[in-house]
């Protein structure tokens, strides 16, 4: 698989992840079966939504050169980052947001929905040989008629993910590997931190030397699960910051997790370097996604 990212579970109908480097949405049928559904650009986070469908963070593309295993710069057919929606029924792809207030997305990079059926979503903005997009946070409807900023600018925002009570935000700020914490006042509005917090956040923790944060998912116990590039393990930081543990896998840069089964305790990884899917028995239950049942 190329670039291998959010890993969804569709319950009786296997697994769906989303490959960077291809272009592409994969379905992994339960009897192994693979299909690859063409989104264009660079597909990147995914989840379900109320109606079913696959919402998808596309961040547009980038430019892979050798000797570079991260993207720089812009992909030949980059023309801007977009929220799409795929009806896996149909296989229709639609396009709902390219823009906020006139401004073009530039890397759509990860998203949870709430129980409004409105979603959060990152945009990491884009990594140049010299210089780089602002990213930020963004709250948008499924419909494609509403879509606002909520924190701009951020450094790298990209794992996003809501806490059991839906009382709080936490977002993945990758370069600095910091995780940010965000009280939410309604869906979409923060109550903002005064001075001297960057992006009117909390910051719950940060982890020293040199790691990368990636996308995140949340336990049922609020622990966050954070996928750490470089050192190449999930980290699972506790809601008060303390760094419960950092289960290790069999690369250098896994990228995102989630939960699923009866009890919530499997967990699939998606693994970058080797282009892998792997599967782990976890030590505590993940918390159940919105709308996660219409696929159980």
């Amino acid at each position: 698989m190329g670039f291998p990212e959010a890993p969804v579970s569709l319950g009786r109908a296997g697994l769906l992840l989303t490959e960077l480097a291809t272009g592409c949405v994969t379905l992994i049928a339960p009897d192994g079966r693979i299909e690859r559904i063409p989104t264009g650009g660079s597909p990147n986070g995914a989840a379900v939504g109320g109606d079913g469908a696959i919402y998808i963070a596309n961040n547009g593309g980038a430019e892979y050169r050798p000797g570079h295993f991260l993207p720089i710069g812009l992909g030949t057919n980059y023309a801007g980052g977009s929220i799409q929606r795929l009806d896996l029924k149909t296989r229709e792809l639609q396009t709902l947001y390219t823009h906020c207030d006139g401004n073009r997305l530039s890397a759509p990079n990860d998203l949870v929905f709430d129980k409004a059926g409105g979603f959060y979503f990152t945009d990491t903005g884009k990594r140049y040989a010299r210089t780089r997009d602002h990213g930020g946070l963004y709250y948008a409807l499924a419909d494609g008629s509403s879509i606002r900023e909520v924190v701009y600018p951020m450094l790298t925002p990209n794992g996003v993910g809501l806490s059991p009570d839906e009382a709080t935000l936490y977002v993945a700020d990758m370069e600095p590997a910091r995780l940010w914490a965000f009280d939410l006042a309604e869906p979409g509005v923060i109550r903002r931190e005064a001075f001297p917090s960057p992006y009117g956040g909390r910051l719950v923790a940060g982890l020293g030397g040199f790691q990368r944060f990636d996308s995140l998912k949340v336990a049922a116990s609020g622990n966050i699960c954070v996928a750490t590039l470089v050192t190449g393990a999930v980290s699972v930081i506790s809601p008060d910051g303390a760094l419960h543990s950092q289960i290790e896998t069999p690369d250098h840069f896994p990228t995102n997790i989630c939960f699923a089964g009866g009890d919530m305790r499997t967990a699939y990884v998606t693994l970058a370097r080797s282009g892998r899917l792997i599967r782990l028995d976890w030590f505590e239950p993940g918390l159940k996604l919105n709308f996660h049942d219409l696929w159980a």
